[in-house]
Protein backbone atom coordinates (compact mmCIF):
# COMPACT_ATOMS: atom_id res chain seq x y z
CA UNK A 1 0.00 0.00 0.00
CA UNK A 2 1.24 3.62 -0.85
CA UNK A 3 1.66 6.14 1.73
CA UNK A 4 -1.08 8.43 2.14
CA UNK A 5 -0.55 12.23 0.95
CA UNK A 6 -3.00 15.10 2.46
CA UNK A 7 -3.78 16.78 -0.88
CA UNK A 8 -6.08 19.36 -1.35
CA UNK A 9 -8.51 16.42 -2.66
CA UNK A 10 -7.97 15.01 0.71
CA UNK A 11 -8.27 18.23 2.69
CA UNK A 12 -11.39 19.08 0.77
CA UNK A 13 -13.43 15.42 1.68
CA UNK A 14 -12.07 15.77 5.35
CA UNK A 15 -13.29 19.38 5.44
CA UNK A 16 -16.90 18.33 4.50
CA UNK A 17 -16.75 15.44 6.98
CA UNK A 18 -16.05 18.04 10.14
CA UNK A 19 -18.50 20.79 8.56
CA UNK A 20 -21.04 18.29 7.39
CA UNK A 21 -23.88 19.30 9.93
CA UNK A 22 -23.33 23.08 8.52
CA UNK A 23 -26.54 24.94 7.45
CA UNK A 24 -25.07 27.55 5.82
CA UNK A 25 -25.98 27.72 2.28
CA UNK A 26 -23.31 29.89 0.97
CA UNK A 27 -20.97 27.54 2.36
CA UNK A 28 -22.30 24.58 1.41
CA UNK A 29 -22.18 26.12 -2.44
CA UNK A 30 -18.78 27.01 -1.83
CA UNK A 31 -18.00 23.74 -1.11
CA UNK A 32 -19.32 21.77 -4.34
CA UNK A 33 -17.54 24.24 -5.95
CA UNK A 34 -14.35 23.56 -4.63
CA UNK A 35 -15.05 20.30 -4.60
CA UNK A 36 -16.06 19.86 -8.50
CA UNK A 37 -12.77 22.06 -9.23
CA UNK A 38 -10.96 19.14 -7.68
CA UNK A 39 -12.69 16.78 -9.80
CA UNK A 40 -14.99 15.50 -6.93
CA UNK A 41 -18.37 13.54 -8.48
CA UNK A 42 -21.68 14.41 -6.67
CA UNK A 43 -21.28 10.87 -5.21
CA UNK A 44 -17.78 11.50 -3.62
CA UNK A 45 -19.10 14.86 -2.52
CA UNK A 46 -21.69 12.78 -0.55
CA UNK A 47 -19.65 10.21 0.84
CA UNK A 48 -17.42 12.60 2.18
CA UNK A 49 -20.21 14.79 4.05
CA UNK A 50 -20.96 11.30 5.74
CA UNK A 51 -17.59 11.31 6.72
CA UNK A 52 -16.39 7.91 3.81
CA UNK A 53 -14.89 7.55 0.50
CA UNK A 54 -14.69 5.29 -2.58
CA UNK A 55 -10.98 5.77 -1.40
CA UNK A 56 -9.81 3.31 1.95
CA UNK A 57 -7.24 5.24 3.09
CA UNK A 58 -8.94 8.55 2.65
CA UNK A 59 -11.98 6.64 4.52
CA UNK A 60 -9.59 6.43 7.51
CA UNK A 61 -8.50 9.79 7.31
CA UNK A 62 -11.71 10.90 7.72
CA UNK A 63 -12.64 8.65 10.53
CA UNK A 64 -9.72 9.66 12.51
CA UNK A 65 -10.21 13.33 11.87
CA UNK A 66 -14.17 12.68 12.98
CA UNK A 67 -12.82 10.90 16.31
CA UNK A 68 -9.24 11.17 17.03
CA UNK A 69 -8.06 8.04 19.62
CA UNK A 70 -5.78 5.65 19.30
CA UNK A 71 -7.96 3.03 17.71
CA UNK A 72 -8.78 5.29 14.66
CA UNK A 73 -5.29 6.47 14.82
CA UNK A 74 -3.98 3.24 14.60
CA UNK A 75 -6.15 1.46 11.72
CA UNK A 76 -5.34 5.02 10.28
CA UNK A 77 -1.85 3.35 10.40
CA UNK A 78 -2.45 -0.23 9.14
CA UNK A 79 -4.08 1.34 6.15
CA UNK A 80 -0.84 3.36 5.12
CA UNK A 81 -1.29 6.42 6.61
CA UNK A 82 1.95 7.45 8.06
CA UNK A 83 2.66 8.98 11.85
CA UNK A 84 2.82 12.59 10.32
CA UNK A 85 -0.15 12.16 8.52
CA UNK A 86 -2.32 11.03 10.97
CA UNK A 87 -0.95 14.14 13.51
CA UNK A 88 -1.90 16.34 10.05
CA UNK A 89 -5.55 15.12 10.44
CA UNK A 90 -5.39 15.80 13.97
CA UNK A 91 -4.38 18.92 13.62
CA UNK A 92 -7.05 20.01 11.27
CA UNK A 93 -10.08 18.28 13.02
CA UNK A 94 -8.82 20.47 16.51
CA UNK A 95 -9.18 23.77 14.20
CA UNK A 96 -12.54 22.93 12.88
CA UNK A 97 -13.06 21.79 16.58
CA UNK A 98 -11.89 24.85 17.18
CA UNK A 99 -13.71 27.52 15.13
CA UNK A 100 -17.40 25.57 15.78
CA UNK A 101 -16.95 26.22 19.85
CA UNK A 102 -15.82 30.16 19.14
CA UNK A 103 -19.10 30.73 16.97
CA UNK A 104 -21.12 29.02 19.46
CA UNK A 105 -19.78 30.98 22.69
Amino acid sequence: MTGFKIDAKARLSIELALTAGRRDPIFVRQQEKDAKALGMTGAEIDLARNGSSFDFQLSRAMALALSSNAENRERGMKAGLDAQACADIERIAASYINRSQLRSA
